[in-house]
């Protein structure tokens, strides 16, 4: 068989262009992280270093590696140099013969380099331009700045002159408000030589055309490349069955359809729904009894889109998968890293395995990062994870040049091409947050932006907006991934055309994103009313754990207005909303590490309060993604795990929250405590529903128990109580309501409800006791107390999650939770489970008393 014959480069050097010294370089990866390996550059991440470093993107940087080229690869018909990415501006040469020129980081890039290579001797040189000094003419000529609300110029030397919007590049590169500006360049991912001889398969697109429970019909699309005219089979096939189609190939670059059918398929689930089952689909060329070309590819059969029904309230927004109403439950993603090649497979494992163990069933790929890594969305197929996709546009204005928008359209189409067998990915959206922060058909709607800008000059910059958005974009996902939706822009109502269009916190249509609580500083309360169809983006903040914050600050560092806490605050008000929140909500911190713990609580407090309130509107509203799951550097966030992997207080209240069965309490009502009961799960839910009024040293004052039951997939008001007839009198700021679902006779769904507000609550010192149980699947400890421990925080020095954390501790209630190694997390093997050394305290240790 004539196989794709393949060689990756080693050797790697870089230097300035200005300079003579060629050092050690590692590819992929970037200028920044090879200075720092070589010691030429202090920590980025540490301290007050950013701005230290802004140097780099100012200047042009040069790879170069020797190389031979052996027989096999050599004698081939066709060779060509792959480089699956390049940052950004770069010239590429083989022996000082120009091949390429590359001007976005999100392509592929191919030269065929038949006639330019050698045996041996060769050199492949890669010349990168500053992207700051390439796109600094284009702001110029352009003659008014675009708006690129993110981008800190200052930071980076430029003042007001922000040249993000012009660069096919990673938007987050240039700052955001969670994220350091470091504007690298570099090989970032694999660079290769590729031969083939006769044919090669150049893709394969298994396209879902109509898929139930009794069949699935499909259709392999084959993209195939010859030298010469062949009369070939093109054989599909999985471990059961194979199907094939007679063809004639010509010279060049053709596509083959090959109809698939199969009888009662395996279908893909998402998480909590049912396995997410993949198929492997082998392709081969055949010529008389010879397969001369191969592929292989996976995917998972199901069917998918996106409900945009017209209703009594306006019109619906969630996504069926394979016939199910699915209650989308998860958060947005960002970059795992400032330097993307630093980020391993396992660092992407703990991610989505941590969505998963959240209970989670969805994330958010945001526009401004990058087109994830294969692995990434190879784990969210695995781990039935849906992805909302965005193109990586965000928070900005972009040109309409023609040559941009020609970039615009290769790189949609690689990228396309590349995901869309994943069948995690069940929406393309266009941009993050752009139509209504420009708010075309609202003269003083969005974020101010048309105030700078003359009428010719808006109208110029809309239409620029709407040929990606409104033509280019979906043009591109009907093409090359028909059967999954694309939404123009999140949030947004619809494309009506006019000032109906954009979305505000009040829609009855389409998605919304929330920020009057944070940005606004509204009250916590306010999730209550403000809900939407689809919640895309809400979210508050917090500071990592004091370990992690120990990790780029020393002890003398460790105040809010520090300069290094504010050099890790990017949200410019950040940290004094923080504590201003804190103040309204919380007992005062006794040290900052306590406020470190504090804010922990405080952002999941506020997120806890959203999600429930999104999932008790169910199936008004049909999805609740907070902001973030995760950090691309060690910062006060709004992340609910910092960047080193550990879980904030927020990931386990997710992980509560998100339950696919949930008890949930709305006591926003005077006098009134209204109980939910709200279920994702396909089957019925029966159970008696156990209601106590407990004191916080353990008495039982009143005890119900009722019996419930619940429809599949569901949610409905189950329990109405008169706080003053429960109470009696009682003081409301040392009892709470306890309620315990029990199915087949174990309380395993919980919940409590306190009728004071957190910082009225009267708190005492707990005396926390803890017991080593060794059960068939480990160690887990067993906790009791003597009064009422709230917001009970195990912490280790071992790597690793506990079943619960954060959770409130009742006198005669323990609780039991096991300890998971990061390792064992991900299902290594030989995982140590036990914590080692563990700290137990609770709220009472971190407040003045």
């Amino acid at each position: 068989m004539s196989k794709i014959q393949s060689q990756t480069f080693q050797n790697w050097t870089f230097k300035a262009c200005e300079d003579q010294e060629w050092m050690p370089a590692h590819v992929p990866g970037c200028v920044h992280t090879d200075l720092l390996k070589m010691g030429k550059i202090p920590d980025p991440f540490y301290g007050t270093n950013e701005k230290e470093i802004q140097w780099i993107d100012k200047k042009d940087w040069e790879y170069r590696t020797e190389f031979e080229v052996n027989e096999a690869l050599l004698s081939q018909q066709h060779l060509e140099l792959v480089f699956d990415g390049l940052d950004t501006y770069a010239d590429v040469y083989v022996n000082e013969q120009h091949v390429l020129s590359a001007d976005n980081m999100f392509r592929v890039w191919t030269a065929d380099v038949k006639s330019v290579v050698k045996a041996s001797g060769n050199i492949l040189r890669i010349r990168f331009r500053s992207p700051i000094n390439e796109d600094l003419p284009k702001l110029e000529k352009l003659r008014y700045a675009l708006p690129a609300s993110n981008d800190q110029s200052d930071v980076g030397g430029l003042g007001d002159k922000r040249v993000s919007i012009f660069a096919r590049k990673a938007p987050y590169h240039y700052g955001w408000d969670w994220g350091p500006r470091f504007v690298t360049s570099g090989i970032w991912r694999e660079v290769r030589l590729e031969g083939w001889t006769d044919v090669r398969v150049n893709d394969v697109f298994i396209q879902q055309n109509e898929v139930t429970a009794a069949s699935a019909s499909l259709t392999a699309i084959v993209e195939v490349e010859t030298s010469q005219s062949i009369e070939a089979i093109i054989r599909v096939g999985t471990d059961e069955q194979s199907w094939e189609q007679a063809v004639t190939l010509k010279p060049g670059v053709q596509t083959v359809e090959v109809p698939i059918s199969i009888v009662e398929p395996k279908l893909w689930w998402s998480r909590g729904l049912g396995d997410p089952h993949m198929y492997s689909f082998h392709t081969e060329v055949i010529q008389g009894e010879q397969a001369v070309a191969e592929s292989t590819v996976k995917t998972g059969i199901r069917s998918i889109r996106l409900v945009r029904d017209k209703d009594e309230a306006g019109a619906s927004f969630y996504f069926e998968l394979n016939g199910v109403a699915v209650f989308a439950k998860g958060a947005n993603h960002i970059p795992n890293d400032s330097f993307i090649t630093e980020v391993t497979r396992e660092r992407y494992l703990h991610e989505i395995v941590s969505a998963a163990e959240s209970n989670m069933n969805m994330l958010r790929v945001w526009g401004g990062g990058f087109y994830e890594e294969d692995v990434f969305y190879e784990l969210c197929d695995e781990y039935g994870l849906l992805v909302w996709q965005d193109f990586m546009f965000a928070c900005s204005m972009y040109p309409g040049d023609e040559a941009f928008l020609n970039s615009v359209k290769h790189e949609a189409i690689d990228n396309v091409k590349r995901l869309r067998n994943h069948p995690s990915i069940v929406l393309w959206c266009g941009n993050n947050e752009i139509d209504s922060a420009w708010a075309h058909y609202i003269e003083d709607g969005g974020w101010g932006w048309k105030k700078d800008y003359n009428a010719e000059q808006r109208e110029r910059i809309w239409a620029d907006y709407e040929a990606i958005f409104h033509d280019l974009l979906p043009q591109v996902v009907e093409i090359y991934a028909p059967g999954v939706d694309y939404w123009p822009s999140s949030p947004l109502v619809s494309l009506s055309g006019d000032e109906k269009q954009h979305a505000h916190p009040s829609t009855s249509e389409g998605d919304i994103h929330y920020w009057g609580v944070w940005h606004n500083v509204e009250p916590f309360e306010n999730y209550n009313v403000h809900v939407g169809r689809f919640m895309s983006e809400y979210g508050f903040q917090s500071f990592p754990e004091y370990d992690s914050v120990r990790k780029y600050a020393e002890e003398e560092d460790l105040a809010l207005e520090s300069e290094v806490m504010l050099a890790h605050q990017k949200n410019g008000a950040g940290n004094r909303l923080i504590k201003q929140y804190m103040d309204m909500y919380m007992h005062e911190p006794k040290d900052f590490p306590s406020f470190l713990y504090m804010s922990q609580v405080l952002q999941a407090e506020a997120m806890k309060t959203a999600i429930e309130a999104h999932r008790r509107r169910k199936p008004f509203c049909m999805g609740t993604l907070y902001w973030q799951m995760n950090d691309c550097w060690p910062v006060a966030s709004w992340a609910g795990m910092d960047y080193f992997g550990r879980w904030k207080a927020l990931q386990y209240y997710a992980k509560r929250s998100f339950s696919d069965i949930l008890v949930s309490v709305d006591g926003t009502k005077d006098d009134v405590t209204d109980i939910y009961l709200i279920s994702d799960q396909l089957e019925p839910v029966k159970g008696k529903l156990q209601v106590r009024l407990i004191g916080f040293d353990g008495s039982v004052y009143r005890e119900e128990e009722h019996e419930v039951a619940l429809a599949s997939n569901s949610g409905q008001q189950v329990l109405s109580l008169s706080q003053a007839e429960w109470l009696e009198g009682r003081d409301a700021a040392t009892t709470l309501l306890r309620i315990d679902l029990k199915q087949d006779g174990a309380a395993d769904i919980t919940q409590e409800h306190y009728f004071a507000p957190s910082k009225d609550i009267a708190l005492q010192p707990a005396q926390i006791k803890v017991t080593e149980v060794t059960e068939n699947d480990g160690v887990h400890l067993v906790l009791e107390s003597d009064v009422l421990a709230k917001q009970v925080w195990i912490s280790t020095e071992a790597e690793g999650v506990f079943s619960d954390n954060f959770f409130d501790l009742i006198p005669g209630i323990p609780v039991k939770v096991k300890f998971t190694s990061r390792g064992e997390l991900q299902g290594s093997d030989g995982a140590i489970s036990k914590a080692g050394a563990i700290q137990v305290r609770s709220m009472a240790d971190f407040i003045k008393m």
